[in-house]
Formats: C-alpha cells, sequence, structure tokens
C-alpha cells in the first residue's frame, strides 16, 4: 500500500475535484463531494491526517493509488 500524504484540505479537494468529484455543500466545517452515486466528507481542516485521508478515500471508492497518481504535492 502507498504511503499517503499528510497534506492540506486544499490539496486534497483540487484532487478530488479534478477526479471529477463536486462540491455539493459545506456544514461547518466540512465539505460534502459527490460524483455519481458515491459521496464522501472531507474535513476543513489545515492539516488532514493520513488516516483521514484513507476515510475519506475509501467512501468516495478511490484507491490510494489512483489518488497519488492525480496528486500534485
Amino acid at each position: 500500500m502507498p504511503k499517503l500524504p499528510r497534506t492540506s484540505e486544499r490539496k486534497i479537494l483540487a484532487t478530488l475535484e479534478r477526479m471529477g468529484l463536486v462540491i455539493v455543500r459545506r456544514r461547518g466545517s466540512h465539505i460534502i463531494l459527490r460524483k455519481k452515486d458515491r459521496g464522501c466528507v472531507l474535513p476543513d481542516h489545515d492539516e488532514v491526517a493520513v488516516g483521514t485521508l484513507r476515510s475519506v478515500l475509501r467512501q468516495a471508492d478511490i484507491s490510494p493509488e489512483e489518488f497519488l497518481k492525480n496528486f500534485d504535492a
């Protein structure tokens, strides 16, 4: 399993949008994204923990490898 980066919500959001997810709404400190029938909740934090990022990717049905291919550090 590849090592995921500990990075900001902005970079993760940009990568997920590049992969076809769109922002449905914001509620408090969380951003709700959707792509077809899959959705995920991304916390709006300066730095997102690796475990949280892994959970977001699982919700969106995106593999870590696929995410890293589209991720710009």
